[in-house]
């Protein structure tokens, strides 16, 4: 029989794989966890996106009473950026209880978790309702993975959904959804010497600039994420600087909460920019929430007491979430947002996670897959 390897062992063996996106590159790593999940009985499906991309799907048991619990990750990471590491950033390098890289606390020791886990399970949750887990590519580019799943038809049922993003081991209920938009301001180009001849998209980009910074929402904030809230991110106008500019972008991530729809929202805010300005959609993440009272949810919460030491209070994360995609086409089944990396950590220089909340999060992910599965 194949020994199940540890799960301090997995994160470190999945950290040296590097699934930098862009490129990516995530299918060898896919396969690599596939190979285990099936030697322990699961039934596995690699889902291509591109060259040397793919989605992970892999099943067990299943009845049709009860639908399976999902549990959810991304194997992808951010780039390194310009900053110097200070350790090697591949080589799932430990020090003073830390393990160090690129992905280790977003998210791949959850994803490491997860699977041994499951794994740890394995055969005995044949005749259970079962687990899906669905480890996917590309999360970190606006969920690509998961939607490319949704629209294949790649996804099964699932009851429940545990996404194993970072924190803390800390159960959290939801999070704001991301809604980007691009506003575009056109001119007529011109010579720079001759300005009067032409209509200058920069001008009308400064009043539309203006517009968003005075932008209010108008829905309630929500009772646990607060307000919406609106961030220009980059400008981009003209072509050099002898000429009058005929176009400029302005691309807005507007972070929402469930009190106000995307559609409302770019009403309002075309109303505020007014003709001038054309609005196109680049991201639309509809927020995840689910009531820290729901039966399922609260048994998660008072699990987790054991494990934290205190009762977890209700929360929410800051970032989005493959949640997004996955919970409409499983039908909107409650999900708690769990994992065992450092939320701060994620995107950092020198990134690493605590190596014992990696074991605590098995022995969690455990607990409330048998619970779900009874076994």
């Amino acid at each position: 029989m194949r020994k199940t390897p540890g799960a301090l062992e997995l994160t470190k063996q999945i950290v040296r794989m590097n699934t930098v996106n862009p490129p990516g590159d995530e299918e060898a790593c896919a396969r690599y966890l596939g190979a285990m999940l099936e030697a322990a009985g699961f039934g596995v499906a690699y889902h291509k996106m591109d060259d040397k991309r793919a989605n992970l799907v892999a099943r067990i048991g299943g009845r049709a009473d009860k639908a399976p619990l999902c549990f959810t990750g991304h194997i992808d990471t951010v780039p390194l950026g310009a900053a110097r590491w200070s350790k090697d950033p591949f080589s799932g390098e430990t020090d003073a209880g830390r393990l160090y890289g690129r992905g280790t606390s977003d998210m791949k020791c959850g994803v490491a978790a997860f699977v041994v886990a499951a794994m740890n399970l394995g055969r005995r949750l044949e005749r259970s309702p079962g687990l899906e887990l669905v480890i996917t590519a590309g999360e970190e580019t606006g969920c690509q993975g998961a939607f490319d799943l949704v629209s294949k038809g790649a996804l099964h049922r699932a009851g429940a959904v545990v996404v194993g993003e970072p924190t803390s081991n800390y159960p959290l209920v939801g999070h704001k959804g991301a809604f980007w938009l691009r506003a575009r301001t056109r001119g007529v180009t011109a010579h720079g010497s001759m300005p009067e001849k032409g209509v200058n998209a920069v001008y009308k980009a400064a009043h539309a600039l203006l517009a968003l910074e005075q932008f209010r929402f108008q829905n309630p904030p929500h009772s646990l994420m607060g307000q919406a809230t609106l961030n220009v991110g980059t400008v981009h106008g003209g072509l050099n600087i002898n000429s009058v500019p005929d176009e400029t972008l302005i691309d807005i991530d507007i972070r929402s909460v469930p009190s106000a729809a995307h559609a409302d929202i770019r009403g309002q805010l075309q109303t505020q920019l007014g003709p001038e300005v054309e609005l196109q959609t680049l991201l639309d993440l509809d927020p995840v929430y689910t009531s820290p009272q729901h039966p399922w949810v609260a048994e998660v919460f008072d699990l987790m007491q054991r494990f934290l030491g205190s009762p977890p209070q209700p929360r929410v994360a800051t970032y989005f979430t493959d949640a997004a995609a996955l919970l409409p086409a499983y039908r909107s089944p409650p999900a708690v947002i769990l994992g065992p990396g450092e939320p701060q950590m994620a995107h950092q220089t020198d990134e690493y996670c605590v190596m014992e909340r990696i074991e605590t999060a098995v022995a969690a992910y455990e607990e409330i897959a048998r619970r779900w599965c009874g076994i």
